[in-house]
């Protein structure tokens, strides 16, 4: 490949990066076609980018942009793919169900997920168990209704209660 080709490419990975709040570095080598195939449409429909990218283009392309990833470096070591999301469990939970289908791969190298960097295969568990902003909104709004509906729903019951008392006394 041509140093100008290189570039381009570095370019385009760096410009991915930028686009998505998290990444994974996966390897998912010893794929056949029918299980990269099947790897590839998972993505898709979970709005998860999959790119296989060479380490040391990946490494340069880390480099270009703000920030230290230098806890990532050591995992660019065989064949690497790169899952970009903009959600930080996405991948994970991805990754986890078809392990759980066919144990062999993809295996999760690193991950970089809200500025936090997460290294070895062990990690996956907790990956996937962080909740999104989306979620963490959810459960926010949640908590906070939650106390107006509790007096909301002792009003309505207990007047319900009262007025069936009254009547009560006033059929006697």
């Amino acid at each position: 490949m041509k140093k100008e080709d290189k570039s381009l490419v570095i370019e385009k990975i760096a410009a991915t990066l930028k686009e998505y709040n998290c990444f994974y570095v996966t390897e998912t080598a010893g794929l056949d076609a029918e299980k990269t195939a099947a790897l590839r449409k998972a993505c898709f429909k979970a709005d998860v980018k999959l790119m296989v990218v060479k380490n040391t283009l990946l490494r340069k392309a880390l480099e270009s942009l703000d920030g230290d990833f230098s806890e990532l470096y050591p995992t660019l070591k065989g064949s690497s793919s790169l899952m970009c999301s903009n959600v930080g469990n996405a991948p994970a939970k991805l990754i986890k169900s078809i392990v759980k289908k066919d144990d062999t791969l993809p295996r999760l190298k690193a991950a970089y997920v809200e500025e936090t960097i997460y290294v070895g295969a062990d990690q996956l568990e907790t990956l996937a168990n962080i909740k999104s902003k989306n979620e963490l909104i959810a459960d926010v709004i949640a908590l906070l209704q939650s106390p107006a509906k509790n007096v909301v729903s002792a009003l309505t019951s207990g007047g319900t209660k009262l007025h069936g008392i009254l009547e009560t006394l006033s059929n006697k």
